[in-house]
C-alpha cells in the first residue's frame, strides 16, 4: 500500500489515543481544571470542545484506515480500487515486473438467492469474499463486482506470470468449493474465474485493464462452472463480436426482426393441431436466421429478456387472430417465460392487458415454465406469479420435465397443466426399451395426477406410434413440423388436415 503521509504518522497515534478509553479518566479533570482556571466560559469551551475532538479523531482515524486499504470487508470502494491498481500498473511497468488484474464471480448467484432467500444470500457472498480474501497477500486489493464478485488486484512480482495466476486461481477456487454452513447444511458453491496479465491487455489503462479481466470471466461463465481463462487477443476478438452482435440484437428488437417461429404441436387421438410454441428467431440481414442459443446470452447480459418476452406474446397473439380472421382456430399458444419474466411484479397485470388488447381468453395462452423454477422457495415473486398464472386461467406447462428437481408435491402446488416429456426421454423410444420404460413411468404419474402430458423432439413414425400407444396426449418434434415462420402456417395447417382425413386413430386403444 502506498505510504502515509508524515502528518498522518504523526496525527495517527495522537488521536487514537485520544479517542480511546484512557481519555475517558481526564474528563472529570479537565472539566474541574477548567472551571478553576478559566471559571463558566472555560468550563463551556471544554464541554463543547472534548466531544468535537473525539469527532475529529474519529474522522481522521476512518481516512487513515481507508487510505491504508483497511476498509470494511477488506475490499476497497471502486475510487481506491483504480486508483490503487493504477499504481500497480504503473510499478509493474517501471520494474518490469508482472501483476494481473483477476475477476471472480460465483457460478450460479442468482438461483442461489432465489432457492434460499436474500438475507442467506448476503451471508453465502460474505462468506465468499472471506474466503478469497484469505487466499490473496497484504499488498494486494480488491473490490467488491455486482451481487456474487470480486476483482482482485496483485501487486507486481518478478515471478508473477500466466503459470503462477492459474495456479493462484485454481487455489481460489478450491478454498471457495470448501462447504459453507447454512442452517446447519453445508452448501457448496464453486466460481469462475478470468484474468488478465498486465503485459497482455491491448490499452494502457486500468479501465482497459478491468474490461479485459471481466472479458476473461465471461468466457469462463460461458464454458460452464468452475471455469478459469486468461485474457488474450482471441479473447478480445471474441468480445468484440458479441458486443456487436448485442448492439444489432437491441436494433432487432426496435425494428421488429425478432420475431417468433411456431412448432406445431398435435393429438395423438386425433392427428389435430391442438396449439403451436412460439420459438424465437432473429432473422439477421447478413447471417441469415439465428436460434436462441445465439442471441439469449446478449438478451440476459442486457437485461433485456422481458422486452425480448413482450415482443415474442404480442408476435405470437397477432398470429393467432390472423388464423382466426381466415377461418382456423389453434386452440392454445405456447409461450417460454424466463426467469426475468416470472421475477417482474407486475406481470399478471400486464399479460391481462396483453390478452385484452387481442381479445384472447387466458386459456388459450400455454405459460411453459422450465422444471427447475418448481425447485425454488414457496414465497418468492416466481412462486406468486407462477400461481397467479394459473389462478387466471392459464395453462401451465412444466418444460423439459424430467431434467430438474420438480416434486410431485410442487407440481400440485403450482396448478401444472401438463408435463411436457423431454426429447432425452422420447429419442428412440421405440427402439430401446429402457428409454420406452422412462417414458412409461413418467406416462403413468401424469395420469395418475390426472395431468396432460406433451412428448418432445419426437422425429420418427416409430416414436410418434409409441408415445400414442403409451397414452401421452400430444406430441411435438421435427418428425410432425419444423418450426416454421408465421406466412407458413396456414399452408402447413391446410396440408396436414388433408393428411389427417381418413386416417385411422394410433391411440392407446389400439396398442
Amino acid at each position: 500500500m502506498r505510504k502515509l503521509p508524515d502528518f498522518d504518522r504523526f496525527l495517527r497515534p495522537v488521536t487514537s489515543a485520544l479517542s480511546g478509553p484512557s481519555a475517558l479518566a481526564f474528563l472529570p479533570a479537565l472539566s474541574l481544571g477548567a472551571f478553576w482556571l478559566g471559571g463558566e466560559r472555560a468550563l463551556v469551551s471544554v464541554t463543547l470542545g472534548v466531544p468535537l475532538m473525539f469527532a475529529v479523531s474519529g474522522i481522521v482515524n476512518s481516512q487513515s484506515k481507508t487510505r491504508a486499504g483497511q476498509a470494511i470487508g477488506g475490499v476497497l470502494p471502486s475510487d481506491q480500487f483504480n486508483l490503487a491498481l493504477s499504481e500497480k500498473l504503473e510499478i509493474a511497468q517501471q520494474q518490469e515486473a508482472g501483476t494481473a488484474c483477476i475477476a471472480i464471480a460465483i457460478d450460479g448467484f442468482p438461483e442461489v438467492a432465489d432457492i434460499h432467500g436474500q438475507a442467506a444470500a448476503d451471508h453465502i457472498h460474505q462468506q465468499f469474499c472471506s474466503c478469497v480474501l484469505s487466499m490473496i497477500r497484504d499488498n494486494d486489493i480488491a473490490m467488491l463486482v455486482g451481487d456474487d464478485g470480486l476483482m482482485i488486484g496483485l501487486h507486481p512480482s518478478q515471478q508473477l506470470d500466466l503459470e503462477a495466476c492459474i495456479q493462484m486461481s485454481g487455489r481460489i477456487q478450491s478454498a471457495v468449493e470448501e462447504p459453507i454452513m447454512l442452517n446447519g447444511i453445508g452448501l457448496y458453491l464453486t466460481c469462475s474465474i478470468g484474468f488478465s496479465l498486465n503485459k497482455t491487455i491491448s490499452g494502457d489503462t486500468v479501465s482497459d485493464w478491468k474490461a479485459a479481466s471481466t472479458d476473461a470471466l465471461t468466457e469462463a461463465q460461458r464454458s460452464g462452472p468452475s471455469t478459469i481463462r486468461a485474457y488474450s487477443s482471441e479473447t478480445r476478438r471474441r468480445s468484440l463480436v458479441r458486443s456487436n452482435l448485442r448492439k444489432e440484437f437491441e436494433a432487432a428488437l426496435d425494428h421488429g426482426d425478432i420475431r417468433p417461429w411456431f412448432q406445431p404441436q398435435v393429438s395423438t387421438d386425433t392427428g389435430r393441431v391442438t396449439g403451436f410454441e412460439a420459438l424465437a428467431r432473429w432473422e439477421h440481414p447478413q447471417k441469415g436466421v439465428l436460434s436462441p442459443q445465439v442471441f439469449l446470452p446478449f438478451a440476459e447480459q442486457a437485461d433485456l429478456m422481458e422486452r425480448l418476452g413482450q415482443a415474442i406474446r404480442h408476435h405470437a397473439f397477432t398470429a393467432m387472430r390472423a388464423w382466426e380472421r381466415a377461418g382456423v382456430i389453434v386452440p392454445r399458444m405456447g409461450v417460454n417465460f424466463s426467469s426475468d419474466e416470472l421475477r417482474g411484479p407486475s406481470l399478471i397485470d400486464r399479460l391481462k392487458w396483453e390478452l385484452d388488447q387481442f381479445d384472447l381468453t387466458p386459456d388459450r395462452l400455454t405459460v411453459e415454465v422450465l422444471e427447475t423454477v418448481f425447485s425454488r422457495r414457496p414465497d418468492d415473486v416466481i412462486t406468486r406469479n407462477v400461481t397467479g398464472l394459473a389462478a387466471l386461467g392459464c395453462c401451465i406447462d412444466l418444460d423439459d420435465f424430467g431434467t430438474g428437481h420438480a416434486s410431485i408435491a410442487s407440481i400440485k402446488r403450482f396448478n401444472v397443466t401438463r408435463i411436457k416429456i423431454d426429447r432425452s426421454f422420447v429419442a428412440k423410444s421405440d427402439q430401446d426399451p429402457s428409454q420406452q420404460q422412462m417414458a412409461s413411468a413418467i406416462l403413468t404419474m401424469a395420469e395418475r395426477l390426472n395431468l396432460e402430458t406433451l412428448a418432445e423432439g419426437v422425429e420418427t413414425p416409430g416414436e410418434h406410434a409409441l408415445m400414442a400407444q403409451l397414452g401421452c396426449d400430444h406430441v411435438q418434434g421435427f418428425g410432425i413440423g419444423k418450426p416454421m415462420p408465421f406466412e407458413k402456417t396456414l399452408d402447413w395447417m391446410a396440408a396436414h388436415n388433408g393428411k389427417m382425413n381418413g386416417v385411422p386413430k394410433i391411440g392407446r386403444q389400439t396398442g
